[in-house]
């Protein structure tokens, strides 16, 4: 009963954990077929089967004697390609490094190969491999993104190209969330945000339209452009034709084309190889299972469910534009070419010009000698004599230096409290600015009299107060 019980463990515990080991054997890719004992194939075949066992170190160092030994060797393309494979197994950032370095090295000494577009889709996948999710560092998904051109450009008709671009496809779609998350920051910071997140957002529809999230850019961007004001009407009116035309199945359709309503546009026919192609990815899109929900935030690699399924991936360079409210002369915008060279002045001046010193503000002026009176002017040591306070009035000077010590302490006013703006509403949302029509007068109704009583002769009561 011990000895079966141990027997099971070992058959469904230890064996499964060798096969997943890393020294277990992986068969290598390209190995060569030829039935041949030439020595130059032999150190060939034992290099791979190192590879296939883990002795990358050891297939590298017999691959390199190979290829020096052997320089005129049949197998050295092959050689060349088998030494990127066993960096690329390695794996780590080392080993990719390396990898992509041999990989490259292999296409430009055979660039004719079929094996060239096979190394070309090699560098792609590690970039893919390596690309971090769109809120972190997009360098490995912009590097990816270009290698994986390369393979569409130089080898359009290899059978690497459909998965190239399926790559291609995944790594725009998270370039695009990343622009898409900046411009909904700047959105909702409000301010000169509105003009940042509108210049960002539009450009990222203009570079992906195949982006997952294309009509909710669109979208943000219309009411950037209503929240920047009434300049800005006739790109917010085209933000919403492009939802109602390029995406007709967006759940957004409906309320653009009730704003273009509002704001007196005319509303743009549905585009039927968009709408047929929107159908199909929202068929065919990929919904995320249990685990995925669960371990998604822990996990390093990007979420590529929602990427596009069908359709030709942007092969232009991303290249962000300036927004609108930036002049052409902070551009670096050159406006002309031509310098006007006004005439010249050649009179000389010095020595014409009055002295500046002597007409600069707050300088008292020389005071000029007191003449001295007659001694026959009787009446003006009279009134010499009557105010003796004359000799002591405040000089001119004084006036401006009293006036200078007073603006000293008086204290700068206090910046006014920041306003925060609100945000204004949609046309369809806007208020009527027209007068009510004029309501008609209702006359109001008298009361009828109470009947009088019968039988009797006198006079009706009197209502009670």
């Amino acid at each position: 009963m011990v000895r079966n019980r141990i027997r099971h463990a070992v058959m469904f515990g230890v064996v499964p954990f060798l096969m997943l080991a890393p020294g277990c054997r992986h068969k290598y890719e390209n190995p060569i077929t030829k039935d041949t004992q030439q020595p130059d194939k032999v150190l060939f075949d034992t290099s791979i089967d190192d590879i296939e066992h883990g002795r990358f170190e050891r297939a590298r160092l017999t691959l390199q004697t190979m290829m020096n030994t052997y320089d005129t060797s049949e197998f050295l393309a092959k050689a060349k390609l088998a030494m990127a494979d066993s960096w690329k197994r390695e794996g780590g950032a080392h080993g990719m490094a390396q990898a992509e370095a041999e990989y490259k090295d292999f296409i430009l000494f055979y660039p004719n190969m079929e094996e060239s577009a096979e190394a070309q889709s090699k560098i792609c996948t590690m970039q893919y491999q390596q690309m971090d999710k769109a809120d972190r560092d997009p360098v490995h998904a912009r590097l990816a993104e270009a290698e994986c051109k390369d393979v569409l450009e130089k080898w359009p008709n290899s059978k690497f190209a459909p998965e190239a671009t399926r790559m291609l496809l995944e790594v725009q779609e998270v370039l695009a969330d990343g622009e898409m998350k900046v411009g909904v920051f700047y959105a909702k910071k409000g301010g000169n945000g509105y003009v940042a997140s509108a210049n960002r957002l539009n450009t990222l529809v203009d570079q992906f339209p195949l982006y997952s999230a294309a009509d909710e850019a669109l979208w943000v961007a219309a009411d950037d452009y209503n929240q920047m004001g009434n300049r800005y009407e006739n790109k917010q009116a085209e933000m919403y034709t492009r939802i109602v035309k390029d995406y007709p199945l967006s759940i957004h359709a409906e309320d653009a084309k009730a704003q273009l309503k509002a704001m007196n546009r005319p509303v743009p026919d549905s585009d039927p190889v968009a709408e047929a192609r929107q159908k199909f990815e929202l068929e065919n899109r990929t919904k995320p299972g249990l685990m995925t929900k669960v371990f998604g935030p822990f996990n390093e690699r990007p979420s590529t469910l929602t990427a596009a399924k069908s359709g030709t991936p942007a092969m232009e360079t991303f290249k962000p534009t300036m927004p609108l409210d930036v002049p052409a002369t902070a551009q670096g915008v050159q406006t002309t070419n031509e310098v006007t060279i006004g005439p010249v002045n050649n009179q000389d001046i010095l020595g014409k010009a009055p002295d500046a010193r002597t007409t600069a503000a707050g300088t008292p002026p020389t005071p000029a000698t007191p003449a001295t009176p007659a001694s026959g002017d009787a009446s003006a040591d009279k009134s010499a004599t009557s105010n003796p306070n004359a000799s002591a009035a405040t000089p001119p000077a004084a006036a401006p230096a009293a006036a200078a010590a007073k603006a000293k302490k008086v204290k700068p006013p206090k910046p006014p409290k920041p306003i925060t703006p609100k945000k204004r509403a949609k046309p369809s949302e806007m208020k009527s600015t027209a007068a009510p029509p004029a309501q008609t007068p209702v006359p109001a109704t008298v009361p009828a009299p109470p009947p009088a009583k019968s039988g009797g002769g006198g006079a009706p009561d009197a209502p009670k107060q």
